[in-house]
C-alpha cells in the first residue's frame, strides 16, 4: 500500500474540489483512507452570549455546507473517509491533523477561495509546504 491515510482540506473552491477527485483516484488504487477537513475562522470569545453561540452555530453551519458539496463526488464510491471541521488558523489545523492522525499525504488545491490572499500558490498552501512533515500534492 502506497498511503494510508490522505488529508484533504477544502474550502468552497473550485481548487478544493479538484484536489478532492485526485485524493479520490490514489484512494481508490492505493486503498487509503480519506480525511477532508474544513477549517472556519476562529470566533471571537468576547462576543458574549447569546452571541458567540450564534457565531459558532453559523460557522458550523457554513461548514457543514462545504463538506456536503465537496463530498459529494466521493459518496457512494467505495473509498473510507471522514469529514471533520475545525476552527481555527487553517495551516495549523492542517499540520495538527496530520500529524494527530498519522496522514502520509496531504493533497490541497493551489488556492483557497480568495485569489487575493496569494499570487502563484495561495498562502495557506504555502504555509503548509513549509512545516509539514509528510509529503504535500498541489493540484490546480
Amino acid at each position: 500500500m502506497l498511503f494510508s491515510k490522505i488529508l484533504i482540506p477544502v474550502d468552497d473552491s473550485i481548487h478544493s474540489e479538484q484536489a478532492l477527485k485526485y485524493a479520490a483516484s490514489i484512494a481508490e488504487i492505493s486503498g487509503a483512507k480519506i480525511i477532508v477537513i474544513h477549517c472556519h475562522r476562529p470566533v471571537p470569545t468576547g462576543l458574549g452570549e447569546p452571541n458567540f453561540q450564534k457565531a459558532i452555530d453559523n460557522a458550523t453551519r457554513e461548514s457543514y455546507a462545504v463538506l456536503e458539496k465537496q463530498t459529494a463526488a466521493i459518496k457512494g464510491r467505495n473509498i473510507s473517509y471522514e469529514e471533520k471541521i475545525i476552527g481555527g488558523s487553517t495551516a495549523k489545523a492542517i499540520k495538527t491533523t496530520a500529524e494527530t492522525e498519522g496522514c502520509d499525504l496531504i493533497i490541497m488545491g493551489s488556492k483557497g477561495k480568495s485569489d487575493l490572499e496569494g499570487l502563484v500558490v495561495g498562502s495557506v498552501t504555502h504555509k503548509v509546504l513549509h512545516t509539514v512533515q509528510c509529503p504535500v500534492l498541489v493540484v490546480k
